[in-house]
C-alpha cells in the first residue's frame, strides 16, 4: 500500500540538524509539533535491530521546550500537572502528565527545573505554549513564558554512555537517570540529561543556539565510527515493545492519566487546574486503561486509524500502535481495552486492515 506524499512548506519547520538528517538518508518524515521528525532511515526493522546493538544520534528538535521563568513560574508548572513537583531539585527531570481543567490528557513531556525560578517543559506534540500562556495571564502570573531556542538531540543505543564520554567527557557517566547537568563541549556548557524516547538507555543534549547544531553532530559522528554510530529516530517496534506511549496516537484529551496507565505520577494533593474534575472521574471508577497485547498473525501493518478490538463478539476497546516484533516473533501492541477484558491473559479479537486477528492481553510491557 503507498501512501500519498508530505508537502513540505515554510509552516513545517526545519530543525539545526535536517541537513544533516538528509546527508544520512533519511527515507521518512512525519510532523510534531510543527516541525520534521525522522520516521526511518534504512527500514524499520533494520534501524531497530541496530538500535538494539549499536547507537544512534536523533534528531528531536521538535520536542519544543516551554521556558517558564519569573517568580510564580514554580506555582505555574505545578497548575500544569497532578504530579506533585514541591521536592523537584535543580537539575532533575520528571515525567509530568499534563491535564486540562477537566483532567484530560494535554501532554506528557519532561520537566527539568533549572533554577528555582526557571524550568524547561520539553513537550510532546501538542501546542502546549498556548495553554500555559492562557493560564498565566488568566491567573495573573509573574511569568515570562517563551519558547527558547533549544533543540534537543538523542544519543540512544547501549554504547549511548562511550559515545557521550568521548564528546562531553566522562562525567557523562555519572548522570544519573532523569537528572542532567551542564557539561562543556568547545567552550560552551549545555545541558545533558539521561534520559530519551527508547528503552536502550542514553541522553538527551538540549543544544542551545541553533549554530551549535552541526558541530555536536559531527563532533559525534567523529567521535563514535567505530561504535558504528548512526543517524536514527524513534523506532515503532521498539517503543511499542516498552509500551512508551505515543501523545495523539496512544492517548489524546479524551483520557485521563489513571486510563494511561500514569495513576502513580497523579498525587492527590497536587495543586493542578484538573485536579478536582480528576478526583471525581477516579470516583466514577476507571472503565478503560492502556494495554500491551500480542497479535496473532503475519506481520500487521501501521495503524493509521485505531483498531476496533472485540472481546466476546462486543466492542471492547482499540489498538492504537503495533509492528511486527523480530525478537518476540509476535505483532506487538498498544490498546485502550475496557476493564472486562483487560486482564492479564484475555484473548480479544482485532478488526486490522488485513482482516480479524486474534490477541492476547499482557500483564505489562514485553520489556
Amino acid at each position: 500500500m503507498s501512501f500519498p506524499v508530505l508537502s513540505v512548506s515554510r509552516r513545517t519547520r526545519r530543525t539545526p540538524f535536517t541537513n544533516l538528517v538528509e546527508a544520512a538518508g533519511v527515507k521518512g518524515y512525519t510532523v510534531y509539533n510543527h516541525m520534521l521528525l525522522p520516521t526511518f532511515f534504512d527500514s524499520v526493522e533494520a534501524d531497530y535491530r541496530h538500535l538494539k546493538s549499536n547507537v544512534q544520534v536523533w534528531d528531536v528538535a521538535c520536542e519544543r521546550q516551554v521556558e517558564i521563568q519569573g517568580p510564580d513560574a514554580a506555582k505555574l508548572v505545578q497548575m500544569l500537572t497532578p504530579r506533585a513537583l514541591s521536592r523537584i531539585k535543580i537539575g532533575q527531570c520528571l515525567y509530568t502528565p499534563m491535564v486540562d481543567e477537566e483532567g484530560g490528557m494535554l501532554n506528557d513531556p519532561l520537566t527539568i527545573k533549572l533554577a528555582d525560578d526557571r524550568y524547561w517543559v520539553s513537550i510532546a506534540d501538542s501546542d502546549l505554549l498556548l495553554w500555559v500562556k492562557g493560564l498565566a495571564l488568566g491567573f495573573g502570573l509573574a511569568v515570562q513564558i517563551t519558547e527558547p531556542d533549544v533543540s534537543p538531540l538523542a544519543v540512544q543505543g547501549p554504547k549511548a554512555d562511550d559515545l557521550a564520554a568521548r564528546v562531553f567527557g566522562d562525567a557523562v557517566r555519572n548522570i544519573r537517570f532523569f537528572r542532567s547537568a551542564w557539561l562543556p563541549f568547545q567552550g560552551q556548557d549545555f545541558l545533558v540529561a539521561r534520559s530519551g524516547y527508547s528503552k536502550q538507555g542514553g541522553f538527551e543534549i538540549y543544544v542551545e543556539g541553533a549554530e551549535w547544531g552541526e558541530p555536536i553532530w559531527d563532533a559525534l559522528f567523529a567521535a563514535g565510527g567505530d561504535l558504528d554510530v548512526r543517524a536514527g529516530c524513534p523506532n515503532l517496534i521498539e517503543r511499542t515493545e516498552a509500551a512508551l506511549l505515543s501523545y495523539g496516537n496512544d492517548m489524546t484529551r479524551e483520557h485521563t492519566p489513571d486510563e494511561c496507565g500514569l495513576e502513580k505520577f497523579c498525587d492527590a494533593a497536587s495543586a493542578c487546574v484538573g485536579h478536582a474534575a480528576l478526583q471525581a472521574r477516579r470516583a466514577d471508577g476507571l472503565g478503560r486503561q492502556i494495554r500491551s497485547l500480542a497479535i496473532d498473525g503475519d506481520p500487521v501493518p501501521t495503524v493509521t486509524q485505531p483498531w476496533p478490538i472485540f472481546g466476546a463478539g462486543k466492542p471492547a476497546g482499540q489498538v492504537t500502535s503495533a509492528a511486527w516484533s523480530p525478537d518476540f516473533q509476535t505483532n506487538v501492541g498498544i490498546g485502550m481495552i475496557d476493564r472486562a477484558h483487560w486482564h492479564a491473559g484475555a484473548a480479544v479479537e482485532i478488526e486490522t486492515p488485513a482482516g480479524m486477528r486474534t490477541a492476547t492481553i499482557k500483564a505489562g510491557p514485553f520489556i
